[in-house]
C-alpha cells in the first residue's frame, strides 16, 4: 500500500515513515510543505495520504487545503488527517463531498501503532475514521438532540447508554436501528454506521 505522508516536523515525520515502513507500507513521498503535499498527492496518486492539518507555509490549514485541492483533482483519494486540535470547521470541510475514504486523529490520542496502522487501512478501503473527541465537537453545538443520538455518536456502545440512561439495551438498539433506517444505512460489517450516522445527520 502506497502512502504520503505530510508533516512538517522532522522527527514526527521521520517516525511516522519508520513506522509504516515497519508495518509493510510502501512511502510514495514524505513532504514538509503544504505545496509539495499538493504536488506529491497528484503525482504519486497513493492508496492514502496521511497529512497534518496545521503545515507551512501559513501554519493554518494548508495541509488540510492542499487534500482537499488533491481530492478535487481525484475525487475520493483517501486522507487521514492528523491535528493537536478539534476544530469543527476542520472535519466538515474534510467531510463535505461526503465520499467516504477519510478520518481524522488526534495526535495526542493515537495510543498504539497497532491502532493507527488500522485506522490508515480502513481510510485506505473507502471507510471514515473519527476520534471520538472530534465527534463529540461536532455534535457540540446540536445540544437539543435526543440523548440517545448523543451517546451513540460519541461512540458509546448500547450497553454504556442504557446503563447512562436508566433504559433497557433493547430500547437502545431499538432507537439506533430506526436512526439508521431513517439515513439508509444497510447493516455492513465494514462500516461503522454509528460515525456515518452522525455525518449524514451533520450534512442535513
Amino acid at each position: 500500500m502506497r502512502v504520503v505522508v505530510a508533516e512538517d516536523l522532522f522527527l514526527l515525520r521521520d517516525g511516522l515513515t519508520r513506522l509504516l515502513a515497519a508495518h509493510e507500507f510502501e512511502i510514495a513521498a514524505a513532504v514538509d510543505t503544504a505545496p509539495a503535499l499538493l504536488c506529491a498527492l497528484l503525482e504519486h496518486r497513493p492508496d492514502v495520504a496521511v497529512v497534518d492539518v496545521r503545515m507551512p507555509p501559513a501554519f493554518a490549514d494548508d495541509g488540510l487545503q492542499a487534500a482537499l485541492a488533491a481530492r478535487r483533482e481525484v475525487p475520493g483519494l483517501p486522507v487521514l488527517l492528523l491535528s493537536q486540535y478539534v476544530e469543527q470547521l476542520y472535519a466538515r470541510e474534510l467531510l463535505a463531498d461526503q465520499a467516504g475514504a477519510v478520518g481524522y486523529l488526534l495526535k495526542d490520542r493515537v495510543f498504539s501503532d497497532e491502532a493507527f496502522v488500522d485506522a490508515i487501512r480502513t481510510v485506505a478501503g473507502g471507510g471514515t475514521v473519527m476520534d471520538p473527541e472530534v465527534v463529540t465537537k461536532l455534535l457540540g453545538r446540536r445540544s437539543r438532540d435526543e440523548p440517545i443520538s448523543r451517546l451513540s455518536g460519541r461512540g458509546r456502545s448500547n450497553t454504556a447508554i442504557a446503563q447512562r440512561l436508566y433504559i433497557t439495551e433493547k430500547a437502545v438498539s431499538k432507537h439506533t436501528t430506526s436512526i439508521f433506517t431513517k439515513l439508509g444505512l444497510a447493516a455492513d460489517q465494514d462500516d461503522n454506521r454509528r460515525v456515518l450516522a452522525v455525518l449524514a445527520y451533520l450534512n442535513s
